[in-house]
């Protein structure tokens, strides 16, 4: 007798939401999953590839907020999917998520030391 497919035990919850609804939720887990590996890429790339800065450890704490920060939006991107997709299945509103905020500044913050370390070691 096949098995029958393992999924979380809320998939049979409610009803099945259309499945564009559906769909746009996973495109935006994988976007999620996206941005997560460019921040992990980036946090390798400055730790590998740039020089050391003149301020000590700025260079590894830089690469360290990134790692971070995609590792945090990777681990909780999944989850943040699940969340919508049982509220979908249940008709109730979306939930409200604190990822965008984390990410976008983590993001800012590195964008910001990054522009004053190009404003203050260029000739």
């Amino acid at each position: 007798m096949p098995d029958k497919p393992r999924h979380p035990h809320w998939y049979e919850e409610g009803k099945e939401p259309d499945y564009r609804f559906t769909l746009a939720n996973e495109r935006t887990f994988l976007a999620w999953l996206r941005t997560a590996l460019a921040l992990l890429a980036g946090a390798i790339a400055l730790a590998q590839f740039f020089p050391r800065f003149s301020i000590a450890g700025l260079r590894t704490g830089l690469a360290a907020l990134l790692a971070v920060a995609g590792t945090l939006l990777a681990a909780l991107s999944y989850r943040r999917w699940a969340q919508v997709q049982r509220a979908m299945r249940n008709d109730r509103p979306l939930p409200m998520t604190w990822l965008p905020l984390i990410v976008g500044w983590a993001a800012a913050l590195a964008g910001l030391v990054v522009f004053v370390l190009v404003l203050t070691h260029t000739a």
